[in-house]
């Protein structure tokens, strides 16, 4: 019973690959729900700003994609860490699976910023801290996908992305702090640990699309990540079962 719920089992490939599998279908059912309802409030329910009209209805999609441009980067981390740290094969992969999902993110929020920047600001672009920072973190996420993708051999890459991984951690809570640390375009925080200085409706279609793009990207993480098990176990017994199964099944 105890080895049954020991969750060290499932560092290896060949028993997270089916965890993977299982739990899917429930993140992307759970990022579906979280999104409508997130886009339900913020689209619809939530009142026009006083200052910035409907134009300010952006910042569901921008705050939420920010937040998890940072957060991703920080996961990586983590996995790049216990991968050093203790060699596990697992860590690489989950670092490479989340990579795109992070650079997605951080594009999604220079992309949807600039949207917003040019009615607010008058310039699609300019050399905020925060935005140059936030363009650090993208430029990160491409030196990694480009830095593994280059080196043949998994684990040495693994090893070096692990390591740009850490090396860059510190540009995350410089985006977080710019605003503190600098005098920048963007305006403060509007939502802390404590209070809120945004109408309810507005928090919670933030809140609930900020859980839509959590769910989503675990969701994508996870398909990702058994893919690259698939072609990086590829020589062992327990991937071949599995596509001996897969290529049964589909002959059923």
């Amino acid at each position: 019973m105890k080895d049954r719920f020991n969750l060290y089992r499932f560092a290896s490939p060949a028993t997270f690959y089916p965890l993977a599998g299982t739990l899917i279908p429930y993140f992307a059912a759970i990022s579906v729900i979280f999104g409508l309802a997130g886009l339900y409030l913020g689209m619809l329910v939530a009142p026009t700003d006083f200052q910035q009209g409907e134009g300010y209805r952006i910042i569901f999609i921008h705050v939420p994609a920010s937040w998890m441009s940072m957060f991703i980067y920080l996961v990586m981390a983590f996995w790049a860490a216990i991968g050093l740290a203790f060699n596990t094969r697992l860590s690489g992969m989950m670092a490479q699976a989340l990579a795109p999902t992070g650079a997605l993110m951080a594009f999604l929020s220079l992309w949807t910023g600039a949207l917003w920047g040019k009615p607010m600001w008058g310039a699609w672009w300019v050399w905020d801290a925060r935005l140059t920072s936030e363009l650090i973190l993208l430029f990160l996420y491409i030196g990694y996908m480009a830095l593994t993708a280059a080196i043949d051999d998994a684990r040495r890459a693994d090893k070096a992305g692990g390591l740009l991984l850490l090396v860059g951690v510190v540009n995350v809570p410089i985006i977080y702090f710019s605003v503190k640390w600098w005098n920048t375009l963007h305006q403060g925080s509007s939502v802390n640990l404590t209070k809120s200085s945004m109408a309810e409706t507005m928090l919670w279609g933030m809140l609930l699309m900020a859980m839509c793009f959590w769910m989503y990207s675990i969701a994508v993480a996870l398909m990702r990540v058994r893919t690259i098990m698939l072609e990086r176990e590829r020589h062992t017994d327990w991937v071949k079962a599995e596509l001996a199964g897969q290529v049964a099944g589909g002959k059923k």
